[in-house]
């Protein structure tokens, strides 16, 4: 198989549940800061925190699928 195709499929799987996992995320911390208000920091700050590890995720696709585009 040609090696663009792995690439793409790497970006676009690696993008995707990353995103989907975002949103879940965002989701759930607002469902969360609406039914306790009082704790709306601790939650904003863990929900930063697990974005910033789906993010990472993603990064990491992206070198994988440069690695594959140019080894």
């Amino acid at each position: 198989m040609d090696k663009n195709l792995y690439v793409a499929l790497t970006i676009a799987v690696g993008s995707m549940m990353p995103a989907f996992a975002i949103g879940w995320l965002a989701s759930k911390a607002l469902e969360a800061m609406g039914r306790n208000p009082e704790a709306a920091g601790a939650i904003q700050t863990a929900m930063i925190l697990a974005i910033a590890f789906c993010e990472a995720i993603a990064i990491y696709a992206l070198v994988v699928a440069l690695i594959i585009k140019f080894v």
